[in-house]
């Protein structure tokens, strides 16, 4: 079959294919950034966190009785924790990674702020901390019970850290992090005890979210964060009773505030996964709008060129050459939009890059995006094609 009469017809008739074509070439388009931000979302959310974060909940023990011994507290709460069944081991901490909620501080290689200064979300904790994470240590050991000190919550002064390798990789590129000496922003020498192969801070859209400094302390004050971390499979089961055991263990304080280490991280990403699905749901609603553009457009050109078909089945055309007719109109038709698509899909990109600072489309999407409204276009027309070649030759001639 020639391409030129085909051509030729789409000229004489060419303001629905037009329109056809804008429609596939914008259809394009937003698909193509649509689903690579959908994919960068994704992925932001699939993120390894180095924690073991299917089975790790909080639980908050808030004073209400004044006076109390806040060392003995913790003591009892801790043993309490630890000793339940189903639990592998709890620390304290100020507060939970995933959740939102933090505090971070710059650090230097040299006193007085002197040199590069690189961020740190830091978190207190004790001994266990590292088991109750479920993080891993790439280099140096844990905190030691007697290193673990109890501080005020405006006083807080310790001698060693443990920190992320992301951090560790930041001020020391040269890779000699362990054992060595980094200082806070207030000027307190740290000294550098173990390497975290890799754990995630508080804030998921902090571009340093794997610089993490973990603190050997316990801030007195009247609020106490338990994050406890269970045997596999066991969370729900430890997390459904630990606020009454607690309870029960003192009662002059309210317990609460029991929440999944999942639950704080759904939240954290709420925004990410609600985009994902609303782009998604815009990409199903774009292809679906544009098929049924090709559908009626097809539709309308088979009502039109009744006799012509009928003329053609007359002096010989199969049913296949009928058909064939109409699926190289729609894919000349869908040729021309996805080639301006294409255009419009870099210059889109380019604008969300410098205005949003998204990520530079992964070219990758372009043939795919084409390869699909390619196909997509065939499926579309080929129901108008059939109809068009079902149409006998005497039924045809007698409509003119």
């Amino acid at each position: 079959m020639e391409i030129r009469p085909i051509l030729s017809a789409l000229l004489r008739n060419r303001t629905g294919a037009v329109l056809i074509a804008l429609q596939i070439a914008v259809t394009l388009a937003v698909v193509i950034n649509a689903a690579h931000i959908v994919k960068q979302r994704l992925d932001l959310i699939g993120r390894p966190t180095g924690m073991d974060v299917a089975n790790i909940f909080e639980v908050h023990s808030f004073d209400f009785a004044g006076e109390f011994n806040y060392r003995e507290r913790v003591r009892g709460d801790l043993e309490l924790l630890r000793n339940m069944p189903g639990v592998r081991a709890a620390t304290v901490m100020n507060q939970v990674p995933l959740s939102g909620g933090g505090s971070s501080s710059g650090y230097f290689r040299e006193p007085e702020r002197e040199g590069p200064e690189v961020a740190g979300n830091h978190f207190t904790v004790d001994e266990q901390a590292v088991d109750t994470l479920g993080v891993s240590l790439s280099a140096g050991r844990n905190f030691r019970l007697e290193e673990i000190d109890y501080m005020d919550l405006d006083n807080v002064d310790v001698d060693s850290v443990l920190v992320t390798a992301a951090f560790a990789e930041r001020l020391f590129p040269d890779g000699d992090a362990l054992g060595s000496t980094i200082y806070s922003g207030g000027g307190d020498p740290l000294t550098i005890i173990g390497i975290i192969e890799h754990m995630h801070g508080s804030w998921v859209d902090w571009e340093e979210l794997d610089q993490v400094v973990l603190l050997p302390v316990y801030v007195e004050q009247d609020f106490v964060r338990y994050v406890v971390r269970t045997e596999p499979g066991r969370r729900d089961e430890v997390l459904g009773i630990v606020e009454q055991k607690l309870s029960e263990l003192d009662r002059e304080r309210a317990v609460r505030g029991v929440r999944s280490m999942e639950e704080l991280a759904a939240e954290s990403y709420r925004g990410d996964r609600m985009m994902a699905v609303l782009l998604t749901a815009v990409i199903f609603l774009l292809i679906a709008i544009t098929a049924l553009g090709i559908v009626g457009l097809a539709s309308f050109s088979v009502k039109s060129r009744t006799k012509q078909i009928g003329t053609r089945r007359a002096i010989g055309a199969s049913r296949f050459d009928i058909v064939r007719y109409f699926l190289v109109e729609n894919w000349l038709i869908t040729t021309g939009g996805v080639i301006l698509g294409s255009v419009l899909a870099v210059a889109f990109n380019l604008w969300l890059v410098r205005t949003f600072e998204l990520p530079k489309l992964d070219f990758i999407y372009i043939p795919l995006g084409i390869l699909a409204l390619w196909i997509l276009g065939q499926l579309a027309v080929l129901g108008p094609a059939r109809r068009a070649a079902s149409i006998a030759p005497a039924i045809a001639t007698r409509t003119v």
